[in-house]
């Protein structure tokens, strides 16, 4: 089974998260088709091997990863897992060829996004994931993409964060303050939009991706601030779209594009600390953001069942800490985070 990780900063009992987590765009057919045989098996696969805590979304296959989720979670115990969905987006029905997402969501549903923080898109979207998901509730909604990444410069992000905290954010609070969920943040790909929440509104937890990983700390502050305040962080993109799980090969992933020549330079001299302690760099990739006390649980994704098997087997590696050690002093870990403890 699974180590698991409490979070409770409101004092109500909180949440219990596995420290793995099963992060659910890989089953939405990201990049690559799956059957529905297949997404099933990963999922089966990851609850034998202990796995509570399941994240999805309206974005991942433009429904179909909610639409998964919904026969594997029937009959389960509603209080035997943790789940988040996010907000954010609408679906419309569109032809297919005009549908999001060509190109990255493969053998979808023929839908458009339509981008919506508001007070009523919240609620809009929540019910839309409920019924997709079969669910009469969830315990985290993330509002989702608010980042440069998403919207494509610092205006129209900060014009997205400010519709957000006028809207969403208020029927998110009423939510959890009804109970109808038990928390809520942001899930995004920048620690810059999280710190910028977290100094306006009450926020629980944050699903922050590929930004505090082996490969790159430049959120260690965000880490520290959510840490001291009671804030969780879910770790997404542990292995920054590949690259830490497969290594510095040719080909290799950063980013959900081929890694330039630096990030591949730099995996390069991660591997061979590991390798020098009898370490996988996808298992050090693993841990590394579990030292943190921020964090509540990583959440790799997994297409196939082999996947999902590595990723039960990073999770189960015991790494030596001599390790952290010697990465710290080669300047591959920056100067402060944490190396020992976390939960």
């Amino acid at each position: 089974m699974q180590k698991t990780r409490a979070w409770d900063r409101l004092g109500n009992g909180g949440l219990r998260f596995t420290e793995l987590g099963l992060g659910t765009a890989p089953l939405g057919n990201l990049f690559k088709a799956v059957t529905g045989e297949e997404a099933r098996a990963v999922m089966d696969a990851a609850w034998a091997a202990g796995v509570r805590y399941f994240d999805t979304a309206p974005l991942y296959g433009l429904g179909l990863s909610e639409t998964r989720l919904n026969p594997f979670l029937r009959g389960k115990p509603r209080d035997s897992y943790v789940i988040s969905t996010k907000i954010g987006r609408l679906l419309r029905r569109v032809d297919p060829d005009k549908r999001d997402g060509i190109g990255k969501w493969i053998d979808v549903p023929s839908r458009s996004e339509v981008f919506d923080y508001s007070y009523d898109g919240v609620l809009r979207s929540l019910e839309f994931s409920l019924e997709r998901l079969g669910l009469d509730r969830v315990d985290v909604v993330y509002a989702h993409d608010l980042d440069v990444f998403t919207h494509g410069s610092a205006a129209a992000r900060d014009e997205r964060l400010g519709e957000f905290i006028a809207g969403g954010y208020l029927a998110l609070r009423r939510l959890r303050d009804e109970g109808v969920i038990r928390a809520f943040g942001a899930g995004v790909n920048e620690a810059e939009a999280c710190d910028w929440l977290m100094e306006r509104g009450d926020f629980d937890l944050f699903l922050l991706a590929g930004r505090y990983t082996l490969l790159e700390q430049g959120a260690l502050g965000f880490m520290d601030r959510a840490a001291a305040r009671g804030v969780g962080v879910v770790i997404g993109g542990p292995y920054n779209s590949g690259i830490l799980a497969t290594g510095p090969r040719p080909g290799a992933m950063y980013n959900y594009a081929p890694a330039p020549e630096a990030v591949l330079e730099r995996a390069g001299r991660l591997q061979a600390v590991c390798a020098a302690h009898g370490v996988r760099l996808v298992d050090a990739a693993f841990r590394f953001p579990l030292l943190h006390p921020a964090t509540v649980s990583v959440i790799p994704g997994g297409q196939g069942v082999a996947e999902m098997a590595g990723n039960v087997a990073a999770a189960a590696a015991v790494i030596p800490p001599a390790l952290w050690a010697d990465l710290q002093a080669e300047g591959l870990i920056a100067e402060g985070a944490p190396v020992a403890g976390g939960f």
